[in-house]
């Protein structure tokens, strides 16, 4: 489900510009399929809006898995929009992150495919945002 809900999110953010292009959906699709999400299952998610829903309940490595692919989906495009940088940090915030982590995930994530080592740095990163529970 909570991969179901990750789609959702990508799919909103691709529609903020006003339509989603042709490598925005082909980015969904791959992590759909990554996922055991068949595209035929993801193509009618694209004809309609969705309620953002953001698990409460996701691992750190979910959560930055979230966070990062949205950023990704918004650099494919080259183009980035300030509705769009906006709903990123909307989401980053829900995820439990500090809504500073936008500024690191705009300078480190790109468009294209990122070393294993360039994710891990990433996430570490990322983790300092990432604000604790309150016991």
């Amino acid at each position: 489900m909570a991969v179901l809900n990750q789609m959702k999110l990508l799919i909103s953010l691709a529609q903020i510009d006003g339509r989603v292009a042709e490598r925005e959906q082909y980015y969904i699709v791959n992590i759909g399929r990554a996922n055991g999400i068949y595209p035929d299952e993801i193509q009618p998610l694209f004809e309609r809006r969705h309620e953002l829903i953001v698990p409460e309940d996701l691992t750190t490595d979910q959560k930055f898995n979230y966070i990062f692919s949205l950023v990704q989906l918004m650099k494919i495009d080259e183009r980035m929009y300030k509705e769009e940088i906006l709903f990123c940090s909307q989401i980053a915030v829900k995820l439990g992150y500090d809504q500073q982590v936008m500024f690191e995930l705009m300078l480190h994530v790109k468009a294209s495919n990122m070393s294993e080592s360039e994710m891990t740095e990433l996430k570490n990163i990322t983790a300092k945002y990432l604000k604790k529970k309150e016991a």
